[in-house]
């Protein structure tokens, strides 16, 4: 089986974005604008500019308004980018559009 590394980059992010929505409300502004600004940043050097642009979005309102529900909105923005970028998931990543399974609580 050969390894595909953009697979890997776009599950990476995917667990990122995961990540981030498992600790709202436990995390600071400047720490989700950090985390947000390294997704960017990986989806900058890989070139997945529908990621780039909605992490870029989201650094913006982060700096404009904060944390709010806006956050987690874009979070599921980001997730559907990423998922649509995925050639094929693996089962244990099977991701549903974001209208389907909100990450909100």
């Amino acid at each position: 089986m050969r390894h595909d590394p953009m697979q890997t980059i776009l599950s990476d992010l995917l667990g990122r974005v995961d990540g981030l929505a498992g600790q709202r409300g436990h995390l600071s502004v400047p720490r989700i604008h950090d985390e947000v600004d390294h997704i960017r940043h990986i989806a900058r050097a890989f070139h997945i500019d529908t990621v780039e642009g909605l992490a870029a979005t989201l650094e913006s309102a982060l700096s404009l308004h904060g944390l709010g529900p806006v956050v987690l909105s874009y979070l599921d923005f980001l997730r559907d980018a990423i998922a649509a970028e995925m050639p094929s998931l693996p089962p244990h990543l099977t991701v549903a559009p974001a209208s389907a399974s909100p990450l909100r609580a």
